[in-house]
């Protein structure tokens, strides 16, 4: 079983490329996504994706951009920003939008599995409260 569900966002094919087979290495679940609509496309096809490992700058729909669509329309996702161009501004921006992390590139892999684990974990967490809220709603109605 994998350790997490993951999709890597980037616009760099092959950074997406080596990091997919590296995070594969790893007993990571991973989805690819090359820009910020390809990414949202797929995450409200498909709601298994736990973290999203997002890059800051892209064409088109930034990192920034891409991340506030996310935390609106899949709000349990977490989201580690991942750059090479970082800023403390975007860093801030970036987390105050809801972001889990914000790492530079290049990371060191295993403080990346750390964080997605961390993460994922978060993303369980929040399930599960959901899970037990609506379980208590609906056994005090019938109480």
């Amino acid at each position: 079983m994998a350790i997490a569900t993951i999709m890597l966002v980037d616009d760099e094919i092959p950074f997406v490329e080596a990091m997919t087979k590296r995070l594969t290495r790893k007993n990571l679940e991973v989805e690819t996504a090359f820009n910020g609509s390809e990414a949202l496309e797929k995450l409200t096809a498909c709601r298994m994706t736990e973290v999203v490992i997002l890059d800051v700058k892209m064409p088109g729909m930034d990192g920034i951009e891409t991340l506030q669509a996310i935390k609106q329309r899949v709000p349990l996702v977490e989201v580690i920003m991942l750059t090479g161009h970082a800023t403390v501004e975007s860093a801030i921006e970036g987390m105050k939008l809801g972001a889990f992390d914000y790492l530079m590139k290049p990371c060191d892999m295993d403080h990346l599995i750390a964080k997605v684990t961390e993460a994922a974990a978060r993303k369980r967490q929040h399930e599960e409260k959901i899970i037990n809220a609506r379980i208590k709603e609906i056994t005090n109605r019938y109480a």
